[in-house]
Parts: structure tokens; C-alpha cells; sequence
């Protein structure tokens, strides 16, 4: 089989996407795993090159990915022109070279060229001022590939955080929530923890959207009109999802340790404790796409951009989790065409019923308390 090819867009040449795909790729064990291809262009990595210091850093350029060279990092040149890069500053010249990137990435996974992305950070503001017409990259892809529903996800060992809402005001978020939204990224993270991550049975534990769950409809009765109605819905669908739990004690506690997923109400409420946890070295994957696509968890570091100070864990692990997709989809797609296969997850699935039910006791004792 085909070594696999990793897509990774340069994104805002003013930050310090760069900075941290050469320290990731300089590393030549990489690629024992994969074929890594940039998404940019040659004379702005030659100029990031110069900053970070790497000498010894080799590649090959490339008109596709389509003609890769197995055994070294390819560079497809999105541009010819000569770009002012301006480390540190938010401008459009940011935004217009990183849609470039994006968007010849997004033609060659939709091409079947590359079998993953991975997008260096992005400035939200520099893109909408090169005209980008998307939040961000989750939207993108979304629309990009017509999916209905995507989640955004975030990942870390032995934590996994998936968003009903992404980047919308607070003030808009109990207005936005719905007893189908809610279920739509719950059918999205069950598939994905099954698909991607190799989960036969997974058990996602969903958050309340207000403080103390509510205390009984004293603060809110979202969750007893809205979550609690989803959480059926969804139990009747086949799938584990337990609570709503207080997020406040649910994280405080270490309770999401004893789950395969956390389902957060909105952007804060599910990243702030996945940051205070995790910073630095999680990962964002857009979850319900027919591609892969990761990120790092942190953003372009316009503040630090060209003093080599950069830590490349996050990207690092985008890449790796990429490739455990890409092999995680294989596999589920293989056994379950294998009926011997398919016998096993049956057994497997049974077995999870007792600590289902042990756990919707619990939540129920919780919102009581």
C-alpha cells in the first residue's frame, strides 16, 4: 500500500505556521509514517527557513501531489509572486496567501491526491479582510465537502471535546440550541469515536448549559426542555450519551476521564477546561467530513511570530492523529465488510450495556444533588 500523503497548508505567513512545520518536518522520521506535502510557496519557506535556522532542511518542489516523491517533504507552489511578509502584523497580504494554500488543498484531498490536511493556524481577521467568507476552517470544510452537520472536535490523550455551537455570542447560544442540533453532533461523534478512533462502543458524556444543570429548573430549563428530550432521542438511536452533567464539578472532579467523549454546549464552555488541560498539545479535527482534516489547538502567535520561539507539539500531533485517521478509517471500513468481523462488535457492544446504565444512574444523582 501507497505511504501516506499529508496535505499541510502554510497559513498566515505573518505568524508562526511555518516556523512550526519546519521544526515538525526537519525531523526526517516522519517520514517513515508519511509523505508530508506543504501547501505554499518555496520562496516564503525559504524565508522562514532562514529565520528558524534550518540549513539542513531539504525538499522537493512539486506542481501536484499527484507527483510526489515518497521519501522526502514536497512543496506545492500555490503562488509565484513575491510576497511582503510582515512578521507579527494582521493584514490582508495573511489572508489572501493563506486562502491560496487552503483552497489548492482542499482541491487535491477532494482529488484524492493528498488523504489528509492539516492547516496551520489562521487569522480570522486578516482573512476576512482578503475576503474569506467563512468564520474559519471548520466552516469551510464543511461547506467545501457538503456535509450537513460537522462537529468541532478536540482532541488530547484520553480527552476528547466536541462543540453543539462553535463560534457564534454566548447571547445567541440558548437561542441557537435545539433538540435535532444537539442530536446531529451526537450521531456525529458516536460515528467518529466508532469510524476514526476505533471505539466500538463509545460512551459520550453530554454537559448542561446552565450552572448546577439548572438545579431543578431554577436556572434555566434548557436542559429539561432541550437536552434531556436529545439525550432520549438519542438513546433510542443506538447511542450512549449520558447527563446533561454540570460542567464546573463534571471537569473539577476528573469525570470526563471515565468517558470516550464530552459534548459541550457551546465555545467556551468545552475549550477552556480542553486548554487548561491540554494547551499546547491538542489538536482540532473536523469531525462528520468524507476527508480528514486536523489543526493545531492554538492560533497564529502574531506576538511571537519570527523570534524561533514556537512550540511545534500541537502540529506535530495533527499530523500523527491524521495518519491514525486515515489508518482508523481503513480498518472500520475493512471489518465491517468482514461478517466474522461484525459478530465480534456485537458481543463487544453487549458487554458496554451494564456500565451504560451504571453510568445515566450516576448523572441522574448528580443533576438531583
Amino acid at each position: 500500500m501507497d505511504k501516506i500523503k499529508i496535505g499541510i497548508t502554510v497559513g498566515d505567513v505573518n505568524g508562526i505556521g511555518l516556523e512550526i512545520i519546519l521544526k515538525t518536518l526537519v525531523d526526517d522520521r516522519i517520514l517513515q509514517f508519511c509523505v508530508p506535502v506543504i501547501y505554499g510557496s518555496s520562496k516564503v519557506l525559504s524565508y522562514h527557513k532562514n529565520i528558524v535556522g534550518l540549513d539542513n532542511f531539504q525538499y522537493k518542489n512539486t506542481s501536484s501531489a499527484e507527483r510526489v516523491i515518497p521519501d522526502a517533504v514536497n512543496v506545492v507552489n500555490c503562488w509565484q509572486e513575491n510576497v511582503n511578509i510582515q512578521l507579527g502584523r494582521v493584514n490582508d497580504e495573511g489572508g489572501k496567501y493563506a486562502i491560496k494554500a487552503l483552497h489548492a488543498a482542499a482541491y487535491e484531498l477532494e482529488s484524492g491526491f493528498i488523504d489528509a490536511v492539516v492547516t496551520a493556524p489562521i487569522n480570522k481577521q486578516a482573512m476576512q479582510m482578503a475576503g474569506f467568507e467563512y468564520p474559519g476552517h471548520t466552516e469551510f470544510f464543511t461547506q467545501k465537502f457538503k456535509a450537513e452537520e460537522s462537529l468541532m472536535f478536540m482532541i488530547n490523550d484520553g480527552l476528547r471535546v466536541g462543540l453543539v455551537t462553535n463560534h457564534i455570542a454566548v447571547s445567541q447560544v440558548a437561542s441557537t440550541l435545539h433538540e435535532d442540533l444537539i442530536c446531529k453532533k451526537l450521531m456525529i461523534m458516536n460515528e467518529t469515536l466508532k469510524k476514526d478512533f476505533g471505539i466500538d462502543k463509545p460512551m459520550i458524556a453530554v454537559l448542561a448549559l446552565n450552572p448546577h444543570a439548572s438545579d431543578g429548573g431554577l436556572i434555566g430549563n434548557e436542559e429539561e426542555k432541550i437536552i434531556l428530550p436529545a439525550l432520549a432521542t438519542a438513546k433510542q438511536m443506538g447511542i450512549s450519551a449520558i447527563g446533561p452533567y454540570p460542567a464546573d464539578g463534571f471537569f473539577g472532579s476528573g469525570q470526563f476521564k471515565q468517558f470516550d467523549g464530552v459534548l459541550a454546549m457551546y465555545h467556551d464552555q468545552g475549550l477552556v477546561p480542553f486548554k487548561a488541560l491540554s494547551f499546547g498539545s491538542g489538536v482540532n479535527y473536523t469531525a462528520g467530513l468524507p476527508v480528514i482534516r486536523t489543526s493545531p489547538d492554538h492560533g497564529t502567535g502574531h506576538d511571537i511570530a519570527g523570534q524561533n520561539i514556537a512550540d511545534a507539539t500541537s502540529l506535530r500531533k495533527a499530523i500523527f492523529l491524521a495518519i491514525d485517521i486515515v489508518k482508523n478509517r481503513r480498518n472500520y471500513f475493512d471489518m465491517y465488510s468482514n461478517p466474522l468481523d461484525k459478530r465480534k462488535l456485537v458481543k463487544m457492544e453487549q458487554t458496554k450495556e451494564d456500565e451504560v446504565d451504571a453510568a445515566e444512574e450516576d448523572a441522574s444523582i448528580e443533576r438531583d444533588e
